[in-house]
Parts: C-alpha cells; sequence; structure tokens
C-alpha cells in the first residue's frame, strides 16, 4: 500500500485521499492552490532526451486544490458507516466489557436492536466482542443491566478520513487531528 496524498479544497477543508499519481496531476495542471505540512512524495520520470536530466516531481503530502468542492459539504460529511470503520472508531474495544480484540473477533451491535426501531447509524451502533452482543441479543440495555463505556457519535469528515485510512503521516496526522472533534475518541 503506498502513501496516498490528502487533498482539501481551497478553504481547508479535507476531501478525500488520492494516490500519488492523482497529486502530481494536480501540480501538473497548476490546480493546486497551497501546500500544508512537510512531508513530500518524490516521483520520478523519465530522462530528457535534449540534456539527460531525469525529471522530478515533488508531491506535498497535503494539498489544497484550487476549487471549492460542492461535494464536501453535506455528502462527504458524515462517513460512510462500515465495520472497518466502527471498529476503528471505537479502537477495537468491546465498548460493553472493555476488551480490545482484534478485528476478527469484533461484530457491530445495535444499541437499540433493528427489531425494536434502531436504525443502523453512527450513533445507534458499537463495536461489541461475540460474547458480549450475543449476550445483549434483541434486549435494551437497561432490560439487562448492561452498560455503555463509551457513547456512540458521527464522526466529522476529519476523522472520516483517519478511519479509512491505515498509513497516515505525522503531518497529515497533525492535520487531521485539529479538525476533529472533542468527542473523538482520536482528539489530542
Amino acid at each position: 500500500m503506498q502513501t496516498q496524498v490528502l487533498k482539501l479544497d481551497i478553504a481547508g477543508r479535507p476531501l478525500a485521499w488520492i494516490s500519488r499519481e492523482e497529486g502530481a496531476l494536480l501540480y501538473c495542471r497548476d490546480q493546486v492552490a497551497w501546500e500544508a505540512g512537510t512531508a513530500f512524495i518524490t516521483l520520478r520520470g523519465g530522462h530528457s532526451r535534449a540534456t539527460g536530466e531525469r525529471s522530478v516531481l515533488n508531491v506535498n503530502s497535503i494539498v489544497a486544490a484550487c476549487s471549492l468542492d460542492r461535494r464536501s459539504s453535506i455528502a462527504l460529511s458524515i462517513p460512510t458507516l462500515t465495520n472497518s470503520r466502527l471498529f476503528r472508531r471505537d479502537r477495537f474495544t468491546c465498548l460493553y466489557c472493555g476488551e480490545v480484540l482484534p478485528r476478527g473477533l469484533l461484530t457491530r451491535d445495535h444499541v437499540q436492536p433493528l427489531s425494536r426501531g434502531g436504525r443502523d447509524n453512527w450513533e445507534n451502533v458499537v463495536t461489541a466482542c461475540r460474547s458480549c452482543n450475543q449476550h445483549k441479543d434483541n434486549r435494551l440495555l437497561d432490560e439487562i443491566g448492561m452498560r455503555l463505556l463509551a457513547i456512540p457519535y458521527i464522526p466529522n469528515r476529519a476523522e472520516g478520513l483517519l478511519l479509512e485510512n491505515r498509513r497516515i503521516l505525522a503531518d497529515q496526522m497533525e492535520f487531521l487531528r485539529m479538525r476533529i472533534g472533542r468527542m473523538s475518541r482520536f482528539s489530542p
């Protein structure tokens, strides 16, 4: 897996992870409004027939595109709920017993079961170990005396980007962590 570039809109809102090649295209098309961070990804091209020198392009790890991306407002503000993102949000911890487990031993649990009117959304799901999930079954927490160790919440766009990428450079992490809410389990 290659290091990716963090793409922002001109206002500095995080949009997406893009490949190094897509980042290079922004530079080549003169669509980079500004850069942040300190890390560069160096791309090497071919050799010039005239000079024999090899072309080199340094792509910053965080680039702001010249345009204001209209899609970044509402559609991208709430990350898609997946088990991988949920488990990362909850730090691979069962929010009932507190045990930290590998991904393969975790499940998605609906705090208010779907059979009882609950929804499959960020605010109603938590990471649970198989044992706690089976014990809870389709009951409400009050009915069986269980408690949550943390409140489920909707990650903002910056946290969503943290949840979907495992190879984040230090400057990208710092940039995104400054844009997440206090509720986040990634907050400083």
